[in-house]
C-alpha cells in the first residue's frame, strides 16, 4: 500500500477512534448526570409533598389538591399514595411526552431512574407512602440534543483535521515528488539538483542525494575534460594544433561524401559545395633546416606555416586544414575553381617566411593542387594531388601546379554489372539480401549478442557482395533507406526463430530521412515486445554526428519501443560521450583502428581506459571491434571493456 494511503488511513482511524471514544464518554457522562438529577428531584419532591400532606387533614379532597398542585407543573409522569396495607389512596398519572429521540438511541442509552418515596404521617401515626416518578422522556430528549451537538462538532473537527492532514500531506508530497523526479533524472543520466525541503528528515535525504549528483557531475566533467585532452592528442598535431592525418582524412571523406562536417558551423544556405580544390604543401629539406636552425626555430617556422595556411580563405567555413606529416600540410577549399590568385598570394607569404627564417639553409616549398567534385574517392583525390605535387617539384623550387582530376571509373565488384541503380532496384524487388552473423561476446566469453551484416546478390545466381562493396555506392545513389528496411525485416525474421539478441547497422543517411525512419519505427512497433526488445540498432559515428538532431529523435523513438541504440566505429568523438549519454545511447563499439595493437599503444590504452570509466558512470556499454590477437584481448579485458568481436581463433 502506498505511503500516503497508509497515512490517510492512519488519520481516519485516529479520528474515528477519537470520535467514538469521546462521544461514548460524553454521552455516558451526561446520562449519568441526568439520572442523578432526576433521582434527587424525585426524592426531594416526594419528601416535600409528604411533609405538606402530613400537616393537613387527610380527606381525599385535600390530598388531591396537594397532588394536583405538583402534577400540573408537567414534570412528573405519576404520583401515587398507598396505605400501609397496600390500598391505593390517591393516584395521578399522565401520558408519555412526545419527543424526537430515535428508538435505537433509547435502546443504546436508556435512562433508568428510581421513583422518589416518602412516608406520610397522621398525628404520629403512619398514614401511607407517597411515590413520585419524573418524566424520563425529557431527559432522553436532553441526552439526544447533547448527542446531536457532539456529532455536529466532531464532523466539523473531522473536516478541519482532514484539511490540516491534506496540507501536511501536500507539504510532504511535494519534496517527495521532487526527489522522485531527481531519481528518475539520475536513471536517465541527467545531473539534477533539488532545493532542500524544510522537513528535517527529508532535508537530510535531499542533501545526501544532491551531494551524490554533484560528485557524479564533477566526475563526468573531469572524465569529459580528460577525453577532450586525449581527443586533441589523438586527432590534432601537438605543434600546430591542426588536425593530424587520420582526422584530416575523416573530414576529407566527409567533404567528398556530400554531407556536413563532423564539427564546425553549417555552411550558408544549408548546402555543401559540389566542387573544390585540394592543396598539398610540402616544405623541402626539413631535416637540413632542423639541423642548421635547431629544433626550437624549426618548430616556430612550422607554426608560422600553419598560421599562413589557416589564413587561406578564412571566410570559407567549409575549409579543412591538416598536417599530414612532418613537412606536409593539406588544405581542402570547397567552392574554389580558379586558385591562381590564391596560390600566388600563398606563394609570396611562404617564400618570404622561408627566406626570413632560413637564410642560406636551402629551405624551399612546393604545392600540388587538384580539382575534385563531390562523390570522388579520397584516395583518388589524394593521388591526383600527389601527382600535381610531383609536377611542381619538377618545375623547380618554390613552385605550384594544378592538375585536372581524372574521372574515376565506377567500381564493379562483379563482372557484367554496369548500372548500379538498376542493380539495387532489381535486388530490392527480388529480395536478394541476407544477413551474415558474427558473435559479440562479453568479458567472460559468453555471447552478448550477434551482429548482422548485410550481403547482397548483385546478379541472380551470382556471388554475394559484402556490405563494404555496395553500401558506399548505395549512399551515393540515396538508396540506403531501402537496404536498411530490408535489413530490419531480415533481423525480425531471425529474432522470431531464435532466442538470442541481434544488432544491425543503419546508415546515417537513413536516420536523417523522415520517410525511411518512420517506416522503420512503424515496422518495429508492429512487432511483439519480446522481439523488438532483443534488437540492438547502431549507427556509424560519423553519420550520427553529421545528423545529430535526426539521431536524437531516432534514439528517442527507438527507446520508447524498447530497442537498444548504439554507435559503431566510435572513437573520433570520444570527448563528446557526455552528449551521447543525454541522447540515450546504450552502447558504443570502438573503431578497430583504436583496438589494433592496443597492447603496445599507450595512448590508445589511456583513451579506452578513460572512455570506459566515463561510460560506466553514464551506464553505457563499451564494445571493442576487430580484436585480432590474444594479447589485444587480454589488454582490453584489463581496460574493462564490456564486450568485443574476435577475428581470430583461440
Amino acid at each position: 500500500m502506498p505511503l500516503f494511503r497508509q497515512l490517510w488511513l492512519a488519520i481516519i482511524l485516529i479520528t474515528l477512534v477519537s470520535f467514538v471514544g469521546s462521544f461514548a464518554v460524553s454521552i455516558l457522562s451526561t446520562r449519568s448526570h441526568l439520572e442523578q438529577r432526576l433521582q434527587r428531584k424525585n426524592a426531594d419532591t416526594a419528601n416535600v409533598l409528604a411533609r405538606s400532606i402530613s400537616q393537613l387533614s387527610k380527606d381525599p379532597v385535600t390530598i388531591g389538591a396537594q397532588i394536583g398542585a405538583f402534577f400540573e407543573s408537567g414534570q412528573f409522569e405519576g404520583i401515587t399514595i398507598t396505605a400501609p396495607d397496600g390500598k391505593l389512596i390517591a393516584e395521578r398519572t399522565s401520558e408519555q411526552a412526545k419527543t424526537t429521540v430515535p428508538k435505537w438511541f433509547v435502546d443504546f442509552f436508556p435512562i433508568k431512574v428510581e421513583a422518589g418515596q416518602a412516608q406520610i404521617s397522621d398525628n404520629r401515626m403512619h398514614f401511607g407512602v407517597i411515590k413520585i416518578v419524573s418524566r424520563d422522556r425529557l431527559a432522553e430528549q436532553a441526552l439526544w440534543d447533547e448527542a446531536e451537538a457532539l456529532i455536529i462538532w466532531y464532523l466539523i473537527a473531522g473536516m478541519i483535521s482532514g484539511l490540516i492532514g491534506m496540507l501536511i500531506m501536500n507539504r510532504v508530497r511535494q519534496p517527495l515528488a521532487t526527489m522522485k523526479d531527481q531519481a528518475e533524472a539520475i536513471i536517465e543520466r541527467h545531473f539534477l539538483t533539488i532545493t532542500e525541503p524544510r522537513i528535517p528528515e527529508l532535508r537530510s535525504i535531499a542533501r545526501a542525494t544532491n551531494d551524490m549528483v554533484r560528485r557524479l557531475h564533477n566526475r563526468a566533467i573531469e572524465e569529459t575534460l580528460h577525453l577532450e585532452v586525449l581527443d586533441k592528442r589523438m586527432n590534432y598535431d601537438p605543434l600546430t594544433a591542426l588536425p593530424n592525418r587520420g582526422h584530416f582524412m575523416d573530414r576529407l571523406r566527409t567533404a567528398l561524401d556530400g554531407d556536413e562536417h563532423l564539427d564546425g558551423p553549417e555552411p550558408a544556405g544549408g548546402k555543401l559545395a559540389k566542387t573544390g580544390l585540394l592543396l598539398l604543401l610540402r616544405v623541402e629539406n626539413l631535416e637540413e633546416i632542423n639541423r642548421k636552425l635547431g629544433r626550437r626555430a624549426t618548430n616556430a617556422m612550422l607554426h608560422e606555416i600553419a598560421a599562413i595556411t589557416e589564413a587561406v580563405c578564412i571566410n570559407n567555413p567549409e575549409r579543412v586544414i591538416g598536417r599530414l606529416g612532418g613537412a606536409d600540410f593539406a588544405l581542402v577549399l570547397p567552392d574554389v575553381t580558379d586558385a591562381s590568385d590564391l596560390l600566388n598570394g600563398l606563394s609570396t607569404q611562404l617564400t618570404a617566411l622561408l627566406c626570413q627564417t632560413n637564410g642560406e639553409t636551402g629551405g624551399s616549398w612546393h604545392i600540388g593542387a587538384v580539382q575534385y567534385k563531390r562523390g570522388d574517392k579520397p584516395g583518388d583525390v589524394l593521388t591526383g594531388a600527389d601527382t600535381a605535387l610531383a609536377s611542381a617539384q619538377g618545375k623547380g623550387i618554390n613552385t605550384w601546379h594544378i592538375a585536372e582530376m581524372r574521372p574515376a571509373s565506377t567500381p564493379v565488384p562483379t563482372s557484367g554489372i554496369s548500372d548500379w541503380r538498376q542493380i539495387f532496384i532489381s535486388a530490392i524487388t527480388e529480395n536478394r539480401f541476407k544477413l551474415t552473423f558474427f558473435p559479440v561476446v562479453d568479458a567472460a566469453g559468453a555471447q552478448l549478442h550477434e551482429e548482422g551484416v548485410a550481403n547482397m546478390q548483385a546478379l541472380q545466381n551470382g556471388g554475394w557482395l559484402d556490405a563494404a562493396d555496395f553500401l558506399p555506392v548505395a549512399a551515393r545513389l540515396g538508396l540506403t533507406g531501402y537496404l536498411d528496411i530490408a535489413a530490419v525485416r531480415y533481423a525480425l525474421e531471425y529474432l522470431r526463430s531464435s532466442s538470442g539478441e541481434l544488432a544491425i547497422n543503419l546508415a546515417g543517411e537513413t536516420i536523417s530521412d523522415w520517410d525511411f525512419r518512420n517506416q522503420i519505427v512503424e515496422l518495429l512497433r508492429q512487432q511483439p515486445e519480446p522481439y523488438r526488445c532483443r534488437l540492438w540498432v547502431e549507427v556509424p559515428e560519423y553519420g550520427a554526428f553529421r545528423k545529430l538532431d535526426a539521431f536524437r529523435d531516432f534514439c528517442k523513438m527507438l527507446r520508447e519501443i524498447g530497442c537498444r541504440v548504439g554507435l559503431e566505429d566510435f572513437g573520433r568523438h570520444a570527448a563528446e560521450l557526455q552528449k551521447l549519454a543525454d541522447l540515450g545511447v546504450d552502447y558504443v563499439k570502438i573503431d578497430p583502428s583504436f583496438v589494433h595493437g592496443i597492447n603496445h599503444n599507450k595512448e590508445n590504452q589511456k583513451l579506452l581506459k578513460t572512455l570506459r570509466s566515463l561510460a560506466r558512470t553514464l551506464g553505457i556499454l563499451v564494445i571493442a571491434l576487430g580484436v585480432e590477437t590474444e594479447a589485444e584481448r587480454k589488454t582490453l579485458l584489463k581496460l574493462g571493456v564490456d564486450g568485443m568481436t574476435e577475428s581470430y581463433t583461440r
